[in-house]
């Protein structure tokens, strides 16, 4: 590809003019692509992204194809939501890590994604990968998006950086919590940073490197018991920003963490016991936290069209919510009997 500096564009850095001309490369790309010895000016290699241009000059970008990943490819089954050459949407089970990590170097979404995508992957960075712009704890259900294409990547990851603000970034989740919320709307504004004690953990935080962190939460349904320790609520909550853990710390930070939370709700694996019979073995069994990403929406990439995505409850979740509300519902009918029944007398 060649392109002539107009006289406008005169003093421009070499990189931000590039950018500018190949939209659909960032300008980390470009910027690896100077460095590389691929942009040459009439002729002649330039490897200084700060370059100035000036008027009439030509350069020319040799665009070499993209590397394969070091990552391997798995076949593995996806539920794919929508998926076009821009991006791919994904409903992702409990129990699917994202990437691979330390102790997660394969079975990860993304060793699936790379066998799914084959050659429609164009290159992330210059490398044949798909490009994740958010991540899903691996115990949260629910939808995600990755990016096929190095464009698509700039767009969706300046979309999750701006975390909704601009209007273009819609996420909702929704959760079972154990307690009752004192307000049935609100919202948490609790600053998170690595825990002190246990920097696997986040914690709600006052130190000067905490992160900023505002979750938004509705109370959908209140589900009562035999026991004040045993109600649960169903929330549905709206990310405002997106910190690791965010809505399992926030949650439990006032008091009502996720249902079978293993990191931030141990304190409250007690009330299980006191649930009813039909709902109690399903959240023993449950062996994850109670947390579902529902909706995502979020500004198409290329045709800069809106698009928005709805995942239903996942089995595990519908189920504990049909076993509560089935106890819950009788024992309403039974106050309800109760107050109208005519008190007895006990005079002879």
């Amino acid at each position: 590809m060649t392109f002539e500096v107009a006289e406008s564009e005169a003093s421009d850095r070499l990189d931000r003019w590039l950018a500018a001309q190949i939209p659909e490369l960032s300008r980390g790309r470009i910027q690896a692509l100077i460095k590389d010895g691929h942009v040459t000016r009439d002729g002649r290699t330039i490897v200084e992204p700060n370059t100035r241009v000036k008027p009439a000059e030509v350069y020319g970008v040799a665009l070499p194809d993209a590397a394969p990943s070091d990552v391997a490819g798995e076949e593995m089954p996806l539920n794919v939501v929508f998926e076009d050459q821009s991006v791919i949407v994904i409903d992702k089970p409990a129990g699917l890590v994202v990437h691979p990590a330390a102790g997660h170097a394969s079975g990860t979404l993304v060793n699936a994604l790379i066998a799914h995508c084959g050659d429609s992957l164009s290159g992330i960075g210059g490398v044949k990968r798909p490009g994740i712009v958010h991540r899903l704890d691996k115990d949260t259900s629910g939808l995600l998006v990755v990016a096929k294409t190095d464009a698509a990547h700039q767009s969706l990851s300046e979309q999750f950086r701006s975390h909704g603000e601009d209007g273009r970034l819609h996420r909702a989740y929704l959760a079972l919590v154990w307690g009752v919320p004192v307000r049935p709307k609100g919202v948490i504004d609790a600053a998170l940073a690595r825990s002190t004690a246990n920097r696997t953990k986040i914690a709600v935080s006052r130190h000067e490197t905490a992160r900023h962190a505002v979750t938004h939460y509705e109370v959908l349904e209140t589900f009562t018991g035999v026991k004040p320790a045993s109600t649960v609520s169903l929330l549905r909550l709206i990310l405002e920003t997106g910190r690791t853990h965010q809505i399992r710390v926030h949650l439990a930070h006032i008091g009502h963490p996720v249902l079978g939370d293993p990191v931030y709700g141990t304190g409250f694996k007690t009330r299980e016991s006191s649930l009813n019979d039909m709902a109690r073995p399903l959240v023993e069994r449950l062996r994850r936290q109670a947390l579902h990403a529902e909706e995502l929406g979020f500004e198409h990439p290329k045709s800069a069209k809106p698009k928005l995505f709805k995942s239903p409850l996942p089995v595990d979740m519908a189920k504990i919510i049909d076993a509560l509300q089935m106890k819950s519902a009788v024992e309403k009918k039974a106050n309800s009997t109760d107050r109208r029944a005519p008190k007895r007398s006990h005079s002879k």
